[in-house]
């Protein structure tokens, strides 16, 4: 006798899974992911994806919120280092562009499909990976991020008085 499997879609990035081992029961429905991240997505704010009762789900209505987040480095990547570094970040899911000029990487990703703690992670992950000192130039560029997005909201806007 044969099982058939079922075959369900992610709501996350609508991948076909056939598995049930990564799932969820929530608000009396079942979901099955087809990795951690998803699920984790999912769980963080599931009306992105699953809507309410008369209200489409932004991700089924087709929106994608592409952030950019960029890191300075201390010093640049060798060549080698960098392309694996950029094919590693890539297979993550939601990353939509990865460049590495000089001493910056830039990432462009879908919030609705990763979050910068998730890509935070891959990336520590890629320097483990890939060695070469690589972790202390990437714990450098969050450093270096950190500092100058307190740096920018520092800055004076047009229109604004200083102390205001």
């Amino acid at each position: 006798m044969k099982i058939k499997s079922t075959v369900q879609k992610d709501v996350v990035c609508g991948m076909d899974v056939n598995s049930d081992d990564i799932s969820l029961d929530y608000q009396e429905r079942h979901y099955v992911f087809c990795s951690a991240q998803c699920l984790e997505r999912f769980q963080l704010n599931p009306h992105l994806y699953i809507g309410y009762p008369g209200s489409e789900a932004p991700k089924h209505a087709g929106v994608v919120v592409l952030k950019k987040r960029r890191l300075k480095l201390a010093e640049p990547f060798p060549q080698e280092v960098a392309d694996q570094f950029i094919e590693y970040i890539e297979a993550m899911m939601g990353i939509n562009h990865i460049e590495i000029n000089d001493n910056y990487i830039e990432i462009t990703y879908d919030l609705l499909q990763a979050t910068e703690l998730q890509i935070e992670k891959k990336i520590t992950e890629a320097g483990i990976v890939l060695g070469e000192n690589l972790m202390e130039k990437i714990r450098r560029a969050f450093v270096h991020f950190s500092e100058e997005t307190e740096i920018e909201s520092l800055e004076a806007r047009p229109g604004s008085r200083a102390g205001h």
